[in-house]
């Protein structure tokens, strides 16, 4: 039950965070029908506007919805002048004690002989 309320989610928030993006992708689907029927500049062909006008208007009037869907914040409602901060001054006095330790750890030999070594012989 939680993965179908997991995948719910996940494709609500895709289809948000598709939704400005929803004009441009009608206009590909019906360029043909758009440049056709819809276009606004029909009567000047030398502007090659092929239905683009008709997707600026779209996108204008998302961008205009989106505006009036948000609310108007009036920050005078909400002040922050009353936090103050406090300040510490660094007197160079630590409550903990600092340990000095190394990550190195010396494990190397050296056995200065120069005597070869032989297996032990049968005989």
């Amino acid at each position: 039950m939680l993965r179908i309320y997991s995948i719910a989610f996940t494709l609500l928030y895709l289809l948000a965070m598709l939704k400005p993006v929803l004009p441009v992708f009608d206009y590909v689907v019906n360029h043909d029908y758009i440049a056709e029927y819809l276009c606004i500049n029909k009567d000047r062909p030398e502007m090659h506007c092929d239905g683009k006008c008709y997707l600026m208007q779209m996108l204008e009037e998302e961008n205009q919805q989106k505006k009036q869907n948000l609310p108007a914040i009036d920050l005078r409602e909400y002040p922050i002048g009353f936090v103050s901060f406090l300040s510490l001054e660094n007197t160079g006095y630590s409550i903990i004690p600092e340990k000095k330790t190394t990550l190195y750890f010396n494990k190397y030999s050296f056995l200065a002989s120069y005597k070869y070594f032989h297996p032990p012989s049968l005989s």
